[in-house]
């Protein structure tokens, strides 16, 4: 459950920034090292690994990072996952690591392209199990020179983020520009969007439902709260996960208002608003786009999540904000309604919604915390 500015400058009140008493340096000090990989990208000789130094950028579930690669001979990378960074209670069947992992290869794809390499992409070429991703590779990816053009899209890799402020509810997404949006996807992605006021309103309505069952059964809220990262200290130790940087969290934490105890604490003053700011947020809303396949496999997953990374990239281009509100999209057992719910209003025929996320307008925010390449590659 991500704390926005607008339940940090709340929680301010009351003289704590006071109660820092002479912290000011301490708390005003910039990461260390969980931002060099954006700095980093791109430099490298071999075009694996020029590709690889993007991939790791590309957006995935709670910022798990869940990819482990091998280089083989002199042109293969086989993509693995690792299993210890899946999401067991929000996402039982990995289907949404799987996603991230499509995004993964698209991100290796586009950047490759750029040092005149194609990437012959074959997910699962083991197999799979619909149920759990095990230890067979995710995917085998063999570069070779192609005359093919750069693509557009990767012009926007370094400035893509997940928007997760409010957006401005005094500005719409046009259609033309949802049209460009979803005109991006190419690997078998339904792709739908709305910006109809009332449409986008029963969406609103059903996204707040559904993260208030993520934030109110313990199991499913407990794992986000594990992986927050509090404080410029945790994010450079574990660049991962949910991060709280920058001095108005530096300030909480050392005034104590803000710890994973006390996230878990739902009697708190501090767990209420945090509520109320997440559900705040996803009201401003201001237009909706999601993806749909005819089947579910895990070849489709990945398709999935290379498309999605497209979509981000185009909205990007355009300058238009987006976050994935995918709880409705879960399987685990409390959130069974709604998932019926939003597949009756976006799959009435049938398939699989994979994503769901609001569209608007927002202020700038900084690049998400990364672990290195070199901590990523294995054999």
């Amino acid at each position: 459950m991500p704390l926005t500015r607008r339940k940090t400058l709340a929680l301010l009140g009351g003289g704590l920034i006071a109660a820092a008493g002479g912290a000011g340096w301490h708390v005003t000090r910039p990461l260390k090292t969980a931002l060099q990989p954006w700095a980093q990208a791109g430099q490298h000789d071999d075009p694996r690994l020029y590709a690889l130094s993007y991939a790791i950028l590309a957006p995935n579930p709670h910022n798990r990072q869940p990819w482990l690669v091998e280089l083989v001979g002199t042109d293969q990378v086989v993509l693995h996952v690792d299993r210890g960074r899946l999401l067991p209670h929000t996402d039982p069947f990995s289907r949404q690591i799987t996603i991230g992992l499509g995004c993964f290869l698209e991100l290796m794809r586009l950047a490759a392209l750029e040092r005149g390499q194609q990437v012959d992409i074959i997910p699962f070429p083991e197999g799979g199990d619909p149920l759990a991703l095990d230890g067979r590779p995710v995917a085998q990816c063999t570069f070779h020179p192609t005359d093919a053009a750069p693509d557009p899209l990767f012009a926007h890799v370094m400035d893509r983020r997940t928007l997760k402020e409010p957006f401005d509810t005094g500005r719409s997404v046009a259609p033309d520009t949802l049209a460009q949006i979803t005109a991006a996807a190419q690997f078998g992605s339904r792709v739908g969007a709305t910006a109809d006021p009332a449409q986008v309103a029963r969406y609103r309505d059903l996204t707040r439902q559904a993260l208030l069952i993520e934030i109110e059964t313990p199991h499913t809220y407990r794992e986000s709260v594990d992986l927050f990262r509090i404080g410029r200290a945790e994010v450079d130790a574990s660049p991962d996960g949910i991060d709280f940087t920058g001095p108005m969290f530096e300030v909480l934490a050392l005034a104590g208002l803000f710890n994973r105890d006390a996230a878990l604490d739902t009697s708190s003053m501090s767990y209420q608003q945090g509520i109320a700011a997440v559900l705040a947020n996803a009201e401003t809303a201001m237009a909706h786009i999601w993806q749909v396949t005819q089947a579910n496999s895990r070849a489709d997953q990945i398709a999935a999540g290379r498309d999605w990374l497209r979509l981000n990239l185009a909205a990007t281009g355009l300058g238009v904000g987006i976050q994935p509100l995918s709880q409705a999209l879960q399987e685990y057992p409390e959130m069974a309604a709604h998932y019926a719910d939003i597949h009756q209003a976006l799959a009435p025929e049938g398939g699989t919604v994979q994503m769901f996320a609001r569209l608007g307008y927002g202020q700038a925010v900084p690049q998400s915390p990364r672990w290195p390449l070199e901590s990523k590659l294995i054999g």
